[in-house]
């Protein structure tokens, strides 16, 4: 079977794609840029821009092919509000519009779709199972939901489209925002938290992602959709505290009132200099933990990998970066 990855040169389709391969399948790589990676050596790469139709079509489409939708632009670099739409849609929306119509064109049917757990905006019910109200508090969130309801039309017309919400994904070549903590705690400097930190912090491991994707051709795409997280993530303070330790740091961690640090970051976006977007801290102190039974009770997918260990060695990276040249892996950013 032949396995087409848009986004294949990205974070997640880098180490889909060396899995796919070594389960003896026809692998190819549709991405806007390529990278030298090992396992091109054992893939097709075809150059393609999502956001242009007739690019997305001279991929070359086959009726069996199994396709796979990785490519995005996430919340990293941060965004001026005017230019947050014109930033997310042509990519996270279009992009998606241009496969599924070029999919439907050449007779094929199957597709695995990432989107994002933050088209759920605020926790309503706890823990945030797939029925949680969908209410995203921004661009990036919207033009994935917008994604969610193209989906949904085209599973109508017979496509099964198996869609996965993941949390923020760390692991290797992904630092993005975590890159200003580990420089607060390299610089022995106070830690700030919105809130009390006791609320947990849930991460969920590129290792994780790739194999979802794995899982859910492998029972057949699914017309359903999946969260990605961790299993029992710990409190922020105890996540922080242990990676503070861990580095011999003299950081402190800063409580910090959550509706003051809010407003006070909403006045800086509404003047246009924004240091987080608003969909990562309006939610920062609040209970937002996926629930990821589904995915085990219907693909046998079951995470890996624990935050406090992901956490430890994206930082342990970020060390291995400041001391030399030789870092292995293209940095991408994180969501």
């Amino acid at each position: 079977m032949r396995h087409v990855i848009f986004g294949g040169d990205g974070f997640v389709g880098r180490h889909l794609a060396p899995k796919l391969v070594a389960d003896g399948e026809e692998v190819v790589v549709a991405d806007i840029a390529r990278n030298d990676l090992a396992h091109y050596r054992n893939v097709q790469f075809v150059q393609c821009d999502v956001t242009n139709p007739a690019s997305v079509a001279a991929v070359g489409l086959k009726a069996d092919d199994m396709v796979y939708n990785l490519s995005a632009k996430m919340l990293s670099p941060i965004q001026v509000r005017a230019k947050r739409h014109d930033f997310f849609f042509p990519v996270n929306f279009h992009g998606t519009e241009h496969i599924v119509q070029a999919m439907d064109k050449a007779g094929a049917s199957r597709l695995v779709h990432y989107t994002t757990d933050m088209i759920y905006g605020h926790t309503v019910t706890q823990p945030m199972t797939e029925e949680h109200p969908v209410a995203p508090l921004g661009e990036y969130g919207w033009s994935k939901q917008k994604t969610e309801e193209l989906c949904a039309e085209w599973r109508k017309r017979g496509m099964s489209i198996s869609l996965f919400r993941p949390r923020l994904i760390i692991g290797p070549g992904r630092l993005g925002i975590l890159e200003k903590l580990f420089k607060l705690i390299d610089w022995n400097l106070p830690v700030p938290m919105i809130g009390s930190g006791r609320n947990p912090y849930q991460f969920i491991s590129v290792f994780d992602c790739a194999e979802a994707a794995r899982a859910a051709w492998k029972a057949g795409v699914p017309n359903e959709a999946y969260n990605l997280g961790s299993l029992n993530p710990p409190p922020v303070k105890k996540l922080l505290g242990d990676l503070i330790r861990h580095a011999g740091s003299k950081s402190i961690l800063l409580p910090t009132p959550g509706w003051a640090v809010k407003r006070t970051l909403d006045l800086l976006d509404l003047l246009n200099i924004p240091i987080m977007d608003p969909e990562q801290y309006l939610i920062a102190d609040e209970e937002c933990v996926l629930d990821v039974s589904k995915a085990e009770r219907q693909l046998g997918w079951v995470p890996q990998y624990r935050d406090e260990d992901m956490l430890i060695a994206a930082y342990s990276e970020y060390r291995a970066k400041k001391a030399g040249p030789a870092v292995a892996t293209k940095h991408v950013p994180a969501e």
